[in-house]
């Protein structure tokens, strides 16, 4: 079946099968591999994008569900002249990922969670993130870089 998707400002439209989840077509059919596959059962949130400008885990939507709806990745998130969101640059500054693997889909969560409380106490982050898992921190750099992108202290 044709999907047809905005992804990043840009129509993408490809054939693909009925059952393709959402972060296969991402990065199998259009190309952008910022969105990981970590878990495949929604647990990790490495996938996390936004569909129509809710976080959502790409390993949960089929492909077809979407048809026709606007989805930002990670990649669609800087400016087009490069220059880093604010969320990006919090997550430099504060250090806040390690290997990499979780911070596309943490950075995406992020975004979202300051766009629904834009200054979040340090619970309303840790809870706000709580459906995505990083091996490798303690969190901390990671509240800490999502309270500094929020103006929260």
């Amino acid at each position: 079946m044709k999907v047809t998707l905005t992804i990043n400002g840009a129509r993408h439209s490809h054939d693909v099968e009925p059952r393709t989840l959402l972060v296969h077509f991402i990065r199998d059919n259009v190309g952008l591999t910022g969105t990981n596959i970590g878990c495949d059962t929604s647990s990790c949130g490495a996938c996390t994008v936004h569909l129509d400008g809710e976080a959502v885990k790409s390993c949960t939507i089929l492909a077809a569900q979407v048809d026709g709806r606007e989805l930002r990745t990670i990649e669609g998130l800087a400016a087009a002249d490069g220059t880093l969101h604010p969320m990006q640059q919090a997550f430099h500054e504060n250090h806040g990922l390690q290997c990499g693997f979780c911070t596309p889909g943490m950075v995406m969560a992020a975004v979202s969670l300051l766009d629904d409380v834009p200054h979040p106490t340090e619970r309303e982050v840790r809870e706000g993130l709580e459906g995505n898992l990083c091996r490798c921190t303690g969190y901390h750099n990671i509240v800490k870089a999502v309270m500094a992108a929020g103006g929260s202290k």
